[in-house]
């Protein structure tokens, strides 16, 4: 079934696509959630009206986007945690960690959006932030070992 999608859909397509998946995925899925319309040769006006708004509403995003991403790769992270002998740590960081770190400097970030590399040890990581479809934001996460209390 060829349908318009109305939402960005993961793994399948951005708002404004026409795209063709399996009749069962769009009657149950897509159209009873607002997610997308059928293509059909009654509502070819409403579809290119739709891809007006889409596009209009994707250079919005892009651009808000471009802004975030700018304010994020000014910041820099740190974190401390606790560590053995050797500068490993007790667990790890997580992207969820990252994402609370990120609310409490102002930013609203999903936390499925951040990719890090596994952090097991003391040191300077790189993080990336999905923002938009080609729009990665980059910041550095300082892992810092917990001071001793003797």
């Amino acid at each position: 079934m060829e349908i318009l999608l109305i939402e960005n859909v993961s793994k399948l397509g951005v708002r404004g696509d026409v795209v063709n998946v399996k009749d069962g995925y769009a009657r149950n899925f897509l159209l009873p959630r607002k997610m997308a319309l059928p293509v059909t040769a009654g509502n070819k006006r409403q579809i290119e009206l739709e891809k007006e708004r889409a596009e209009k509403i994707k250079a919005k995003e892009l651009a808000s986007a471009q802004e975030l991403k700018a304010k994020l790769e000014a910041v820099t992270l740190s974190v401390t945690k606790k560590t053995g002998d050797q500068g490993h740590l007790f667990g790890s960081v997580t992207n969820g960690e990252v994402g609370e770190m990120l609310k409490a400097k102002g930013f609203e970030v999903d936390r499925h959006a951040i990719s890090l590399p596994h952090v097991k040890e003391t040191g300077t990581f790189a993080v990336e932030i999905r923002l938009y479809a080609g729009v990665i934001a980059k910041l550095n996460l300082e892992v810092v070992a917990e001071a001793a209390a003797e």
